[in-house]
């Protein structure tokens, strides 16, 4: 299937990628109302959560560039010294842009 790139296409890609997001963001509210949260299921779902994240991080670590890097080692000493994710996030992003705009 091949969309065109022009302004049709592009628009007729966004309604598709929404209708798609909502789907699964509904869908998976809608199958978890039939499940009963026991507590190994909530421990499953809070496992899961940090699972993705560090997914995402990890290979982020080994193959990202400079700013990648110390935005993930800023925002982890922080995390780690203050335990408040917002200030150490803002101070990652704000690492990452300082090291790509010297480097």
């Amino acid at each position: 299937m091949m969309i065109e790139t022009t302004t049709t296409g592009i628009l007729a890609l966004i309604a598709i990628m929404t209708v798609v997001t909502l789907a699964t963001r509904f869908g998976g509210v809608f199958i978890m109302s039939f499940v009963r949260i026991s507590p190994r299921i909530e421990s499953f779902i809070n496992t899961m959560a940090s699972s993705v994240l560090i997914a995402i991080i990890v290979p982020m670590a080994f193959s990202g560039d400079t700013g990648a890097v110390a935005a993930l080692a800023v925002t982890a000493a922080l995390m780690l010294a203050f335990r408040k994710p917002l200030p150490a996030i803002a101070a990652g992003i704000a690492a990452a842009g300082l090291v790509r705009y010297w480097v």
